[in-house]
């Protein structure tokens, strides 16, 4: 949506609050209490109540915006932004642009909209044709010790594993138009994982990954357990300088990620990488939707059964 057609549809608190209601009727009311569906809007207390059993419950109840005491338009204005861009928004920029004094509020909106993202995200698995590898993405030190020296590589305490699992599709005919792009990629998925253990990369691709794919990646000794997973897992001897060409979306993805991170953040944390990563997924995932994306992510914030615990650090 662009910026002009945002501020006339949305122009105030009312007209937020109109549409939140809207969606969520369109996507049903269950009742916590008696999980009946059918409830009528009391007006006088602000709240929907249920038909059958009387329990009432808040328009921002079992949604993204769940006990927050934010404005409706403060989230339009944030699912806005970030939908309007290719880029990003630190929760720091989000404070600056909603000129609001405190920033804990507005850092625990943005981590919540980050959750709706990879909650819908996780209602899809991958199928066809799937590269598959490993990043290494640039966090805080994990350690609390400060004085520990900062290994090198793979074992770094500022490196977080990712396992980066992309559809990809090969071109043939008249659908291979570019000579140097001979493959499509569709939709990606990637996931923290604390190590690069066969058995927690056969649990990640067990969960993401529908059994009748066909997984491509390298030697690894962590893909051995792969053939038993899916249909057919085809490793490649691939040299550390060619397996960009081997396993072109996975590296392009990554690369993508990382400079997308490093220009927007100033640090992330190991333990919030993964909300991170869920943005970029569904950004990318959804990157055809032009103005959908951002009647698609409300709903997805609408909903969302979130459950977000979590505090800044």
């Amino acid at each position: 949506m662009k910026l002009i057609d945002f501020t006339s549809t949305y122009p105030d608190e009312a007209s937020c609050k109109a549409k939140f209601k809207e969606l969520r009727k369109e996507q049903g009311i269950v009742c916590k209490r008696c999980g009946c569906r059918d409830h009528y809007w009391k007006s006088d207390r602000d709240c929907f109540e249920c038909k059958e059993c009387g329990s009432r419950m808040s328009l921002k109840s079992g949604t993204v915006m769940h006990k927050s005491k934010l404005p409706y338009r403060y989230w339009f204005i944030a699912i806005h932004l970030l939908t309007s861009t290719k880029k990003s928004f630190s929760s720091l920029e989000m404070q600056h642009q909603l000129q609001h004094k405190r920033y804990q509020p507005i850092w625990h909106m943005m981590h919540k909209l980050r959750d709706a993202m990879g909650k819908r995200d996780e209602i899809y698995k991958l199928s066809g044709e799937i590269e598959l590898d490993e990043g290494f993405f640039s966090t805080d030190r994990e350690t609390k010790d400060k004085d520990e020296p900062l290994k090198r590589g793979r074992g770094s305490q500022r490196k977080t594993k990712v396992l980066v699992m992309a559809e990809s599709q090969k071109l043939e005919g008249k659908d291979l138009k570019n000579p140097k792009k001979p493959r499509r990629v569709k939709h990606l998925k990637m996931t923290v994982i604390p190590d690069l253990g066969k058995e927690t990369i056969t649990s990640e691709v067990k969960d993401h990954v529908e059994a009748s794919s066909k997984i491509v990646s390298d030697d690894s000794t962590s893909y051995v357990d792969l053939k038993n997973t899916v249909a057919e897992h085809q490793p490649k001897v691939v040299h550390k300088k060619e397996i960009g060409k081997e396993l072109p979306w996975v590296h392009i993805a990554i690369s993508n990620a990382k400079r997308l991170f490093q220009n927007t953040y100033h640090h992330v944390a190991p333990k919030y990488m993964q909300k991170y990563l869920d943005e970029f997924c569904y950004m990318f995932n959804r990157r055809y939707f032009g103005e959908g994306l951002f009647d698609r992510l409300l709903v997805a914030c609408v909903s969302a059964q979130n459950d977000f615990r979590i505090t800044s650090g």
